[in-house]
């Protein structure tokens, strides 16, 4: 039983990866916790009062949240389209030349590992149904599974919330403190939040938990000096 769950739980993940809703949601958090961090961050350092920061921080979160959504609406639906003309063409040759997709698919599946007899009687069973050598040439030969093409909508969705809620986290504490706490705090919770989103990619993708943590700790390290810096240097070029 533990088997087939661990099955089942594998072929869910795959699944989520080819309709483009896990790429969108990681994508989408981890924006959000650094976009938006080096926006309040930037801001603050150049000496602007605690509501220019909070505006700033949700004009980003806002702007940040369509742009990703209807970046990854547009890029699902182009590969949705580009995928569905493959599957015509699939079908016009079906019906001009469908022997030479049969001798590709038995091709194909020789070189998978079966025998030359057993790929060649498996062939010609499945080019019996139109339908079925069209779905099975396009996840064999071409390489795509014409049922999973891949949800615009569910992408757009997963990358609009996740960056919110990964913008919330350098967003938040300006509302309840200002000056070296609020940016401490600012801070602490993105790179608690770039914790778990490293750990989790690495432990979802069977490497070190701590190693991605780690790196994408570094980074959130990284941004905030940098974009600190800048803001502070700018604020004091302008004063």
């Amino acid at each position: 039983m533990e088997r087939k769950k661990d099955s089942e739980l594998l072929a869910r993940r795959a699944l989520q990866v080819q309709r483009g809703g896990a790429r969108a949601a990681v994508l989408g958090v981890n924006d959000g916790l650094v976009s938006v961090l080096c926006i309040v961050l930037t801001v603050a350092a150049a000496g602007a009062n605690i509501h220019t920061v909070i505006l700033s921080g949700f004009a980003g979160l806002i702007a940040g949240a369509v742009s990703m959504a209807a970046g990854e609406w547009i890029s699902i639906r182009a590969q949705v389209e580009l995928f569905g003309g493959v599957l015509k063409d699939i079908k016009k040759l079906i019906k001009g030349d469908k022997s030479l997709l049969q001798e590709q698919l038995a091709e194909s599946l020789a070189k998978g590992g079966h025998g030359q007899e057993t790929a060649a009687t498996a062939a010609k069973e499945i080019a019996g149904n139109d339908d079925n050598l069209m779905n099975i040439y396009a996840s064999q030969v071409v390489g795509f599974n014409p049922e999973e093409l891949g949800s615009p909508w569910l992408a757009a969705g997963s990358s609009f919330a996740l960056f919110t809620l990964g913008a919330l986290a350098p967003l938040v504490p300006w509302f309840f403190f200002h000056g070296t706490w609020a940016v401490a705090l600012s801070i602490g919770s993105t790179a608690l939040g770039g914790l778990i989103v490293g750990g989790y990619i690495s432990y979802s993708s069977g490497k070190g938990v701590v190693r991605g943590a780690l790196r994408q700790l570094g980074i959130i390290i990284l941004a905030s000096v940098v974009t600190y810096g800048i803001g502070y240097i700018f604020g004091v070029s302008v004063g």
